[in-house]
């Protein structure tokens, strides 16, 4: 499989504050999703492979007995670090590290997370079979993936901003080869070793009071977009943005819901 840019730390470590303060909006309620399919105990301790700012390991941390966190982007852990400090939460070991080789020993966790990471790994086969790795016999895998962009309004109107201000920008193409196919999601679980294996859509809405604000919130902390604007001097940067935002506003009723789905998978070790 070809490798994403975003498989490299450097993008994330970019977008590392604004990601933080603006992105993990759209991820919050996935992360309170992917919890409560796990069905955790008090006494659990769980691995957060490619755990970002914490969006899912500081909540995890506050009904669990441990939390490892792991990322390959220093400054996502260092904002981590931050959250938990200033939480008072003591329960989270945060390291930087490869998802595709983890550095803790087999059979070690109740539970096992991974929220839109593994689907960037180069080699996602490992990343599966090192979560495996790590999980005591019967613990649970959570691993999320987004959805085809046909199936996200959300991403659909923010997709067209793009291709309409920045030149070049590529139309967005179904991937079959990846996880937003889930026959290809459920069977790369079963082939890391996992069983009862489930993958299912989950659909969450958002509003905003208009588009400058769709645009500063959903924008602020995108790797994707950073990659793109990198290409450009600041102002042809900013004569596209504010095409980008023209078009979100001709085409936005403020505070109309959108959508954006995204798969979770389920397995068993």
């Amino acid at each position: 499989m070809s490798q994403s840019p975003l498989a490299s730390s450097g993008p994330w470590d970019e977008v590392a504050e604004r990601y933080d303060d603006a992105a993990t909006e759209v991820m919050r309620p996935f992360s309170a999703h992917a919890l409560a399919l796990a069905e955790l105990s008090p006494g659990a301790h769980v691995v957060d492979v490619a755990a970002g700012p914490g969006t899912l390991a500081i909540p995890a941390a506050a009904r669990v007995a441990r939390v490892s966190a792991l990322d390959f982007s220093p400054l996502m852990i260092e904002r981590l670090v931050r959250h938990a400090e200033a939480a008072g939460l003591d329960a989270i070991d945060a390291r930087v590290g490869d998802g595709q080789a983890l550095p803790y020993a087999e059979d070690s966790f109740d539970a096992g997370f991974s929220l839109f990471g593994l689907m960037f790994f180069p080699d996602r086969a490992r990343g599966f079979a090192e979560l495996h790795r790590v999980l005591r016999p019967g613990a649970i895998a959570v691993v999320s993936s987004w959805a085809p962009l046909a199936d996200s309004s959300l991403m659909t109107l923010l997709s067209g901003a793009f291709q309409a201000g920045i030149p070049g920008y590529p139309a967005p193409q179904p991937n079959p080869e990846n996880l937003e196919n889930p026959e290809v999601f459920e069977a790369e679980l079963r082939a890391a070793g996992f069983t009862e294996v489930s993958v299912r859509a989950h659909t969450e809405s958002f509003a905003y009071d208009s588009a400058e604000q769709l645009w500063d919130r959903l924008t602020r902390g995108s790797a994707p977009l950073q990659l793109a604007r990198s290409r450009f001097d600041e102002e042809t940067w900013k004569a596209q943005e504010h095409t980008m935002i023209e078009y979100l506003a001709a085409r936005y009723e403020p505070n109309r819901p959108l959508t954006t789905t995204a798969y979770l998978g389920t397995g068993r070790k």
